[in-house]
């Protein structure tokens, strides 16, 4: 039974997930939200409880990135899906109502394939290569559930999101190093990005609320990359 436990944490992912996906079909954004952090929290303790019982194996980690991609990948996706069906359009753009929003998708299949490289790049055991994809859909969904009155009424808000949305699905396949928040002492030295972060979240949390994670996210690229940027120099 013991080595059951992991895999039944990942499937309450999922299950997450497909109930994220619901309320985005619904367009219902901050009950997505609420669905795809509870499904973060399961995928924060599937791993933790596969170490603890050493009961890691293929089949959990082939469950868990499927998990993943439905939670961290379609949710958002067709939380994106339903926005751009119901904003408004440049008079331009109007006729592609019909086909647009489907390209929201294309974000999931980056998820996918994301998730399939973690797998297998052996460079991601102490940070990340490219977007984690549970930042990634707690920054779309954040973003739509903390500014959707103003998503739904600015006229351009439609081409901003699907360049956002390609933005964004470049960098969970993109080869840039973003720190983890994995911790090896509790020293400042060697942690200092990491607690200048965590400090820096709890103003934002207060002052952005329901938008912060969205904020939070994009901070976390902009100091990746800096940091990245500093490394090489």
């Amino acid at each position: 039974m013991k080595k059951h436990i992991p895999n039944m944490i990942t499937c309450c992912n999922l299950i997450s997930g497909c109930i994220a996906t619901y309320y985005a079909f619904l367009g219902l954004p901050l009950m997505v939200l609420l669905w795809i952090v509870v499904g973060a929290i399961f995928d924060f303790f599937d791993g933790m409880t596969a170490r603890l019982l050493h009961v890691s194996s293929p089949i959990g980690k082939e469950l868990d990135s499927l998990a993943d991609d439905i939670t961290f990948g379609f949710a958002p996706s067709a939380l994106i899906f339903y926005e751009l069906q119901v904003i408004d359009y440049p008079s331009f753009l109007e006729s592609l109502r019909g086909v647009l929003p489907y390209s929201a998708f294309v974000m999931a299949a980056f998820s996918a394939l994301r998730l399939a490289k973690f797998n297998l790049d052996e460079r991601q055991a102490l940070g990340f290569i490219g977007l984690p994809t549970p930042a990634n859909a707690l920054f779309w969904t954040s973003l739509i559930a903390g500014g959707g009155q103003f998503i739904v009424s600015f006229g351009w808000a439609m081409p901003c999101i699907l360049l956002m949305a390609g933005l964004s699905s470049w960098l969970l396949v993109s080869e840039i190093p973003m720190f983890a928040l994995k911790f090896k002492h509790w020293g400042w030295k060697g942690n200092e990005v990491k607690y200048v972060f965590l400090l820096s979240c709890i103003p934002l949390l207060l002052i952005f609320r329901i938008s912060a994670f969205a904020v939070i996210i994009a901070w976390y690229v902009v100091l990746s990359i800096y940091v990245n940027f500093k490394n090489k120099r």
